[in-house]
C-alpha cells in the first residue's frame, strides 16, 4: 500500500512469504493489518469490512497460504485487494500463488494410504465461505484465488455439514467438551501454568511470558465461546476453524520443540480432552515407529492433565508404554491404552484414549495422545480437529527442530572462526567487544590476537562483505593464513599484500568452478558481473613489540575504519592512512605505519558496526563522534573505555543496533 497513491492501489496489500511453517501466521498479520488500514484510510467498499467478513478472510487466507506451502514448498506470493464502492459490488479478493503448478491443491479428494495428509481442512472450507473462488494456471506458476462478498456468504449451513453430519444432535455434548465449565474444586483446570504455580511450566517458570500471556489470551477467547448450551452449532463450524487458525499463532515461531509441546498441551487441555501427552523421537534416530523407550527411543517431552495433582502418576504411567501407531502408513488415530490406576478410576471404569503421528515433511517426529474419560468416547468432530491440530504442532517441531540443528552448525562454526582466548601481552592491557547481531549465524566480524615468536604480538579487526556462510569462509581463510604470515615473520604490509592476492586467487578459482559445473550443465555461461563476487576485507592487521618503557606498534588499515590514538593527555588523532580493501585490486601494494604506545597511552580498533551505528539519519561518527567519545575515556583502564564506547554506542540509538559491534581496545601500562 502506497500513501499518496489512487484508492484502487492503496486497497491492495501483498507480500512474497517464504514456503515455511511461518508463512500462514505471517500472512494473517498482513491482512489485518491491511483491513485495519483501508478502513483507518475510509476507503470505498471499507466501511463493508464488517468483523465477520474479517474473520472469513482470515480463515481463507489461512488455508490458501496453508495448501500452498505443504503441497508446493516454494515461496508464495499473497495479494489482498478491497473491491468495488456499494454493498452489492464491494468484495475482497485473496489470490495465493506458488511456483510448483503441476501439483493441484488439495480439496476433498481421498488420501491414498501412502499420503500422509498435512494439510488444512481444504477448498470445501473456501468454497464455503466465498462467492466464488478458482485455480489460475500460468508459466511456473499456479494462483488460487476467492472472492468474499462484503455482505458475508451464507455458509453456516455448508459449514455446519463439513463439520459433521451429526453436529446439531450431539451438539450439547461436543460443546461441552470444547468450552467446558471447571467443575466445582478444579478451577485449576481453567488456570494457565503460571496461575496455578504449575512446576511444568516451560523452563521452570523461566519461558517466555509473551507467548503464555497470548496462551491466556487465546484461552479466554475459546473457553468463552457461543454454543455451549447445545442450541448452537457454530463454535464447531466457524468457532473450530478460528481455533485451528489462532492455535497456529500461538505455535507459529517457536524456536523450542519442548515448547511447542508444552503449548499443544495447554491448548487440548481441558476442552478437547481431559488430558494430554506428547513423545517427541530423537532425531537422530527416528526413522521407524518402532522400539522402546530407552536410549534412541521416543522421550516424553510433556504431560498435562485438567487435574494438575494427577499429573506426575499419570507421567509415570505413560512412561512405561511408550505408543506404537498400528498402521504407520496410516492418517487416522490409533487406540492407545487406558491408564486407568494413574488417573484413580475404579476397575472397569471406562475411558478412551487415541494416539496421533506427528509427522512432518515425511519424517515422523513424535507422538500426540489424548485422553477422557467415560464411556462415550470421542465424538468424530473432535478426533478430526485434533488430527488438524496435530499437523500443525507436527510442522511447528519440525520447524524448531531446523532452527536449533542450524543454530548448532552456526555456534561450531563461529566457534571456530574466533580464538578461544586473546593473548596477553607484557606491559599491555587489553580489552575487548565482541557482539555479533545475527545470534543464530555466522558473523562477519572478527578479531585475533596473539603471539607471533620472537617478542612480538599481532592483532587483528576484520569486517568479511556480508554475513553467514560466505563471510565464514571469508573468515577461514584470512584468521589462519594471518596468524601462519606473521610467523613466518612477515612484515605488516607485506601479510596485507599477500592476503589480497590470496582472497583474489580464491575468488578465481570459484569462478572457474561454478563456470565448469554451467558448461557441463549445458547452462548459458554467466555475464559478466553475475557470477561469484570477489570476497571483499576490511582489516585492521598491527604487530606490538614491547620495549623498556613502552610498546612499539606497526599498524596498516585495508578498507577498515581508522584506528584512534588516545594520549595521556587526552589528545586523539588517527594511527594509520586509509588503503584499498582486500580482495578488490590485484597486486595491490600496501603500506604500514610506526609509532610508540607510552604509558596510559591507549589505541582503539573498531569495526563499521561502532563508527555506522544510526540514529534516524544520523551516524554515531559524524563529525568525529568516535574520537570525542575516546577523548572522554582520559585516564581510564583499557576495560573502563571498552565499556564506556560500547555503552555510548548502544544510547546512540533508539533501536538495537543493526550490525556486528567488535571494537578492541590496546593500552600500555
Amino acid at each position: 500500500m502506497v500513501s499518496g497513491a489512487p484508492a484502487k492501489e492503496r486497497a491492495r496489500a501483498y507480500a512474497t512469504l517464504s514456503g515455511s511453517s511461518l508463512a500462514p501466521g505471517s500472512a494473517r498479520a498482513l491482512l489485518r493489518a491491511a483491513i485495519a488500514e483501508w478502513t483507518g484510510l475510509g476507503l470505498p467498499g471499507a466501511e463493508h469490512l464488517t468483523d465477520r467478513l474479517a474473520d472469513d478472510a482470515l480463515l481463507v487466507v489461512s488455508e490458501l497460504v496453508t495448501n500452498a506451502v505443504v503441497h508446493a514448498g516454494t515461496d508464495v506470493q499473497l495479494e489482498c485487494r478491497l473491491e468495488g464502492d456499494g454493498k452489492d459490488s464491494a468484495a475482497l479478493l485473496v489470490e495465493v500463488s506458488d511456483h510448483h503448478p503441476s501439483r493441484a491443491p488439495r480439496g476433498g479428494e481421498p488420501e491414498t494410504p501412502h499420503d500422509t495428509p498435512e494439510y488444512g481442512r481444504g477448498l470445501r472450507l473456501v468454497g464455503a465461505l466465498s462467492e466464488a473462488w478458482g485455480i489460475t494456471y500460468r508459466t511456473g506458476r499456479k494462483t488460487v484465488w476467492a472472492r468474499l462478498p462484503a455482505g458475508g456468504c451464507d455458509a453456516d449451513d455448508q459449514i455446519e455439514a463439513y463439520a459433521g453430519e451429526h453436529a446439531l444432535a450431539r451438539g450439547l455434548r461436543v460443546a461441552e467438551i470444547l468450552a467446558p465449565e471447571p467443575p466445582p474444586g478444579q478451577e485449576a483446570r481453567a488456570r494457565g501454568p503460571r496461575e496455578a504455580g504449575h512446576p511444568h511450566d516451560p523452563g521452570g517458570g523461566s519461558g517466555d511470558l509473551r507467548d503464555w500471556q497470548d496462551l491466556r489470551d487465546w484461552r479466554e477467547r475459546y473457553e468463552d465461546c457461543d454454543g455451549r448450551d447445545g442450541r448452537d452449532g457454530s463454535w464447531l463450524g466457524r468457532g473450530a476453524l478460528s481455533f485451528l487458525a489462532e492455535a497456529s499463532d500461538l505455535l507459529a515461531g517457536q524456536l523450542d520443540e519442548d515448547l511447542v509441546a508444552a503449548l499443544a498441551g495447554q491448548l487440548i487441555v481441558p476442552r478437547l480432552a481431559d488430558w494430554c501427552a506428547v513423545w517427541l523421537e530423537d532425531e537422530a534416530t527416528a526413522g521407524g515407529w518402532s522400539g522402546g523407550a530407552g536410549a534412541g527411543g521416543p522421550r516424553l517431552a510433556r504431560v498435562w492433565h485438567g487435574s494438575e495433582n494427577r499429573i506426575e502418576e499419570l507421567r509415570r504411567a505413560l512412561e512405561k508404554d511408550t505408543p506404537h501407531p498400528s498402521d504407520p502408513s496410516g492418517s487416522g488415530p490409533s487406540d492407545y491404552p487406558w491408564p486407568g490406576e494413574a488417573l484413580g478410576d475404579a476397575p472397569g471404569e471406562p475411558g478412551s484414549a487415541l494416539a496421533y503421528r506427528l509427522v512432518a515433511g515425511g519424517r515422523p517426529l513424535g507422538t500426540l495422545v489424548i485422553g477422557r474419560s467415560g464411556s462415550a468416547g470421542f465424538p468424530d468432530e473432535i478426533t478430526g480437529l485434533v488430527e488438524d491440530l496435530s499437523r500443525r504442532v507436527a510442522l511447528a517441531i519440525g520447524a524448531a527442530r531446523q532452527y536449533a540443528r542450524q543454530a548448532t552448525i552456526s555456534a561450531v562454526l563461529q566457534r571456530g572462526l574466533l580464538p578461544g582466548a586473546v593473548a596477553e601481552i607484557p606491559g599491555v592491557r587489553s580489552a575487548l567487544v565482541y557482539e555479533p547481531c545475527d545470534k543464530g549465524g555466522p558473523s562477519g566480524d572478527f578479531y585475533d590476537l596473539f603471539p607471533a615468536g620472537d617478542g612480538r604480538w599481532c592483532f587483528a579487526v576484520g569486517d568479511v562483505q556480508g554475513k553467514g556462510p560466505e563471510a565464514a569462509v571469508v573468515i577461514g581463510l584470512a584468521r589462519p593464513w594471518l596468524r601462519l604470515l606473521a610467523r613466518e615473520g612477515y612484515r605488516v604490509a607485506d601479510v596485507l599484500d599477500r592476503l589480497n592476492q590470496l582472497l583474489l586467487d580464491d575468488a578465481t578459482e570459484a569462478a572457474d568452478a561454478a563456470a565448469r559445473a554451467l558448461v557441463a550443465a549445458g547452462a548459458r555461461p554467466t555475464p559478466p558481473g553475475d557470477g561469484p563476487q570477489t570476497r571483499f576485507l576490511s582489516l585492521l592487521y598491527g604487530e606490538l613489540v614491547p620495549f623498556d618503557g613502552g610498546v612499539r606498534c606497526t599498524v596498516a588499515s585495508a578498507g577498515h575504519p581508522l584506528p584512534l590514538l588516545l594520549g595521556a593527555g587526552g589528545e586523539v588523532h588517527t594511527a594509520a592512512q586509509p588503503q584499498t580493501l582486500l580482495g578488490v585490486v590485484e597486486d595491490a601494494t600496501y603500506a604500514s605505519e610506526t609509532f610508540e604506545l607510552r604509558s596510559g597511552d591507549t589505541l582503539l580498533c573498531v569495526t563499521d558496526g561502532v563508527t555506522e551505528r544510526r540514529s534516524g539519519s544520523r551516524q554515531f561518527d559524524d563529525g568525529d563522534g568516535l574520537a570525542t567519545a575516546l577523548a572522554g575515556c582520559a585516564g581510564l583502564d583499557a576495560e573502563l573505555t571498552a565499556e564506556r564506547i560500547k555503552r555510548l554506542v548502544h544510547e546512540f540509538g533508539a533501536r538495537p543496533p543493526a550490525d556486528d559491534l567488535a571494537l578492541l581496545v590496546l593500552q600500555a601500562e
